[in-house]
């Protein structure tokens, strides 16, 4: 279940008729519902929504959206108001799978007391890349993905104008389209960067956008506010083993900090970030240490295999509980017995580990 009306209503509708296991990408639905509701003329549910979110003062929020007094609480707090109750609601008896232990505390909080597993992301299998040849001589620090508003890229921008002043070899590569809300030609205009410092792709394929990601020395996925989101583009950097500059928020400040570089957003946002890419273009030996980690994080945790066995642990245990679990476990102790595999060998503990990592034998 994502937030995107046109990619995932159709989930929720049938969700609605067939209640049953939910992954939840994201704890912040508010783009969702307002898109169903509010998207489809249909006031009453999205004031519904609201009031279940905040009693009456969100119904009162949501007339003030609906008759034009106050912006789209979606573009300005949907944050503060997530409306994920229809999917939790529709998840509970059954199952709940998040990417992250944010989303998961978030739907705790939100009243979701049904059973509930955390299973990272996977990453794609890492495609055989050629880096584009982007010039130059200096480090190359990279944006990529959608650019919008909750991607700072105004602090990106200022950062990298403090980096530019003691490193001017350094080059940042924006890719991606930009929201127009972001008014992306305007803030490039006012930064003043020198001719040369900043190379821009728009919306490229799928092919390219693996080769720009693996000509970049670092990798900058910042993100606030955030709606409990997993970025592909920060999965696919780590599996590239690009060290990664992340916000300190939400699923990104669940990450190791050997892997990742993270930046709070308050105040200090803007030096913090400015002195990690300074130190990271200079140290090659710092960027290969997080880029080594950023790929054992992506073998370990985020590998396809090891989270699609993850999937069927939980949806096994969702189908039939503990019942489940006892006779897998059961028929796997019988198993290891007739091949020989005693307690205490190093074969046992490997079986072992990988019980608990299936959430099996705990």
């Amino acid at each position: 279940m994502g937030n995107d009306p046109e990619a995932h209503g159709w989930i929720l509708e049938a969700l609605r008729g067939h209640p049953g296991v939910v992954v939840l990408h994201e704890l912040v639905l508010h783009h969702l519902v307002a898109g169903l509701t509010l998207g489809r003329r249909d006031v009453a549910t999205y004031l519904a929504a609201m009031e279940r979110e905040a009693g009456l003062v969100g119904r009162l929020l949501g007339l003030g959206v609906v008759d034009g007094c106050i912006p789209p609480l979606w573009e300005s707090r949907a944050e503060d108001f997530p409306l994920a109750g229809l999917v939790l609601e529709s998840a509970e008896g059954h199952g709940l799978i998040a990417h992250s232990r944010y989303v998961l505390d978030g739907a705790r909080t939100a009243g979701y007391a049904g059973p509930a597993w955390t299973i990272p992301h996977p990453a794609w299998p890492e495609p055989a890349v050629e880096p584009v040849d982007l010039g130059g001589e200096g480090p190359v620090i990279g944006c990529l993905g959608n650019l919008n508003a909750s991607k700072r890229v105004p602090q990106l921008l200022e950062a990298f104008a403090l980096v530019l002043e003691r490193r001017p070899d350094v080059r940042l590569l924006l890719v991606g389209a930009a929201a127009d809300r972001l008014g992306l030609p305007e803030l490039l205009a006012r930064s003043g960067l020198p001719k040369g410092s900043l190379l821009r792709e728009e919306r490229v394929d799928e092919p390219r956008f693996w080769s720009l990601m693996a000509a970049c020395d670092v990798v900058v996925g910042l993100r606030a506010p955030t709606m409990g989101e997993t970025s592909g583009s920060a999965i696919r950097a780590l599996s590239l083993g690009r060290p990664l500059v992340v916000s300190d928020v939400g699923w990104f400040a669940e990450l190791p900090s050997e892997a990742v570089w993270k930046v709070p957003v308050d105040e200090r946002e803007v030096a913090v970030l400015a002195a990690g890419l300074e130190r990271l273009a200079g140290d090659a030996d710092l960027r290969a240490a997080m880029g080594a980690a950023g790929r054992e994080l992506v073998r370990t945790e985020h590998d396809l295999e090891r989270v699609a066995n993850r999937y069927a642990a939980a949806l096994e245990e969702a189908a039939g509980g503990p019942a489940v679990r006892d006779a897998v476990a059961s028929d796997l102790a019988a198993a290891a017995a007739e091949v020989g595999i005693e307690a205490g060998s190093a074969e046992a503990a490997e079986l072992g580990a990988r019980l608990r990592e299936a959430r099996i034998g705990e």
